[in-house]
């Protein structure tokens, strides 16, 4: 099963299949505001992604509110004892701190997305 995404702008969206109403249902990730959309087909899918992308940014620009989720860079997890231990010999051995670690990891199991998003936003 092929895991693609629709992007726009750096904007992604989720998509599920709600089989009572026999539609795909969307919703754009990575923002504040619950920005969702629906239809029928793929195409119309897609269609109607653009266009949500579309009025969340023209609803932003018109109320003077910036589009982007500001994150602050800090996450609080809670792991294992057992992998907390292994991830702090791996920071170790790596030479770097098990923030640094744990930041590569994350870039890395994240594919990176998130610097391919901002070269993409306009």
């Amino acid at each position: 099963m092929s895991k693609d995404v629709l992007t726009d702008r750096g904007y992604s969206a989720r998509i599920e299949f709600d089989a009572g109403d026999c539609a795909f249902v969307g919703m754009i990730t990575g923002i504040q505001d619950v920005v969702g959309f629906h239809a029928d087909t793929v195409g119309d899918l897609v269609a109607a992604f653009h266009e949500a992308v579309d009025d969340y940014v023209a609803t932003c620009a018109a109320t003077g509110k910036s589009p982007e989720r500001p994150y602050s860079g800090k996450m609080m997890l809670r792991v294992d004892p057992q992998i907390h231990a292994a991830s702090v010999r791996a920071a170790e051995l790596a030479g770097v701190s098990l923030n640094q670690w744990s930041e590569q990891a994350l870039a890395k199991a994240a594919g990176a997305r998130a610097g391919r998003q901002e070269a993409g936003h306009a």
